[in-house]
């Protein structure tokens, strides 16, 4: 995964891909829309992100998908120098963004060098391929404009 920018390297054979569910299944059928969807709980209104069953703070099961904003924070992040696999291509920075929502994603920042990134800088969601059938949701710095 390239850290600046180069999409061409983020869609590289042998990347690893997400095992789609049944649970889990909407979300990604959104990523392949480029629609962000997150689980929305009808009783509480909790936002509910990794895909679950029931709500993490009720328990109730009436759960919806949602169309999130893509917007965010970078809430925590960290850089890797030395890749698990060698397919990516390190430097990568592996994020935690908080949408404006209030929940939490964990992803990747792309197209930001290093140095560049810092908590709390604006950004924004993006869809990168993986394979042919695929898109993973990454984010980017939002530019203001």
């Amino acid at each position: 995964m390239s850290t600046y920018g180069d999409l061409d390297k983020l869609n590289t054979p042998g990347l690893p891909v997400p095992t789609i569910t049944d649970l889990s299944r909407p979300h990604w059928e959104g990523c392949q829309r480029d629609e962000l969807l997150v689980q929305r709980c009808q009783d509480c209104g909790h936002y509910v992100f990794i895909p679950e069953l029931a709500c993490t703070n009720c328990l109730s099961q009436q759960l919806d998908w949602v169309a999130s904003s893509g917007t965010g924070v970078l809430y925590s992040f960290t850089v890797i120098y030395r890749p698990q696999r060698p397919e990516f291509d390190a430097p990568y920075i592996g994020a935690i963004i908080e949408l404006e929502e209030g929940w939490h994603m964990l992803s990747n920042l792309i197209e930001c060098e290093p140095e560049a990134a810092c908590i709390g800088m604006p950004v924004e969601v993006c869809f990168v391929p993986r394979g042919d059938n695929l898109k993973l949701p990454m984010f980017r710095p939002l530019v203001a404009g």
